[in-house]
C-alpha cells in the first residue's frame, strides 16, 4: 500500500501530461487516519466522476455503538453522515478547469431518512463513497490541483464529518431519534388497524415543486379531526396525538402543493 506523500508526488509528476495517464493512479493510500481508495479513473474531464472511497477505523472515528446498534438507528445515522459529507464536498468543490475538474459528488439527500449505499458504518470503521472530478486544462492533467483536491481537501473532509467529536453531537442524537421514534410508530399501526399516522403540529405544504421543503411561511400545521385523532407512544418523544387514517380507501383532496404528495409519502 501506498502512502500520502507517494500519492503527491505521483500527482505532482503527472502534471501536464494526458488525461488518461491518470489511471496510473489508481489503487489504495494510507493517509495515517483514513484509506483512500481510488477504484475507477474517469476517461476525461467531461465523464462521470472517480471514484473513490475513504475508510476511518472507528478507532479514529469513535462513533458511540449504542448510535447504530440497531437497523433503525444505523441507517439514520448514515443518513446523517451522509447530509453533512454533501454540505462539506459542495463547500469544497471549485472549477479547477475544464469539465467536472474540481467537482466532489455525493448525492444530495431530500428530506427522508433512507438506508444510503454512500456511508457504511460498523464497530470496525466507517466508510464512505462518493465522486471527484480530476482537474484538467483540456485534456492536460492539472497535476499541483490534483494534489489539493486528494492530499488536502479530502483529508479536511475526513477531518470535520468523519470524528464523532467534529459533529454537533445533539443533532446525531436528534436525527437517531427521530428515526427510532418513526419506526416505532409504524410498528403500532397494524395492530391498531391502521395503514398511517399524521402527528398533529405536521407541516405538510412544501415551498414548491422543485423543492420538498417545508413551507416556512404562511403555512397550516395539520391537527387531526376528533374523530380520527389518536395517541400513540414514541420511546423517544413520549405521547404523540396524531391522526391515524384506518383500513381501506381514503380520499384525500386539497389545493395544489398543499401536501397531499407529501402526506403520502410521509405516512406510507
Amino acid at each position: 500500500m501506498a502512502d500520502q506523500s507517494q500519492l503527491d508526488s505521483l500527482l505532482r509528476s503527472l502534471d501536464r501530461a494526458s488525461y488518461r495517464d491518470y489511471r496510473g493512479i489508481k489503487g489504495v493510500y494510507d493517509f495515517a487516519e483514513f484509506t483512500l481508495t481510488i477504484d475507477h479513473v474517469q476517461a476525461d474531464p467531461f465523464a462521470s466522476l472517480t471514484k473513490v472511497w475513504v475508510r476511518v477505523p472507528q478507532a479514529i472515528a469513535q462513533f458511540p455503538p449504542e448510535l447504530y446498534q440497531t437497523p433503525g438507528r444505523r441507517i439514520a445515522l448514515e443518513d446523517f453522515i451522509t447530509r453533512r459529507f454533501n454540505q462539506a464536498a459542495r463547500e469544497l468543490s471549485d472549477f479547477r478547469g475544464t469539465g467536472k475538474s474540481g467537482m466532489f459528488a455525493i448525492p444530495n439527500p431530500g428530506q427522508e431518512i433512507l438506508d444510503r449505499s454512500t456511508v457504511q458504518i460498523n464497530d470496525d470503521y466507517v466508510e464512505v463513497r462518493f465522486g471527484v472530478g480530476l482537474p484538467a486544462q483540456g485534456r492536460s492533467i492539472m497535476g499541483f490541483q490534483a494534489v489539493g483536491m486528494l492530499c488536502e481537501d479530502i483529508p479536511e473532509m475526513v477531518a470535520s464529518t468523519l470524528k464523532y467529536h467534529r459533529l454537533n453531537q445533539t443533532e446525531i442524537q436528534h436525527h437517531v431519534a427521530l428515526m427510532e421514534d418513526a419506526d416505532h410508530l409504524r410498528a403500532q399501526l397494524p395492530s391498531l388497524g391502521l395503514v398511517a399516522f399524521i402527528p398533529n403540529g405536521a407541516v405538510l405544504p412544501r415551498r414548491s415543486g422543485a423543492d420538498n421543503k417545508p413551507l416556512q411561511t404562511d403555512s397550516v400545521v395539520f391537527q387531526s379531526p376528533p374523530s380520527l385523532e389518536i395517541e400513540l407512544i414514541c420511546p423517544n418523544q413520549g405521547r404523540v396525538k396524531g391522526m391515524g387514517i384506518p383500513t381501506g380507501i381514503t380520499l384525500i383532496v386539497g389545493g395544489g402543493y398543499h401536501g397531499k404528495s407529501t402526506l403520502y409519502e410521509r405516512s406510507s
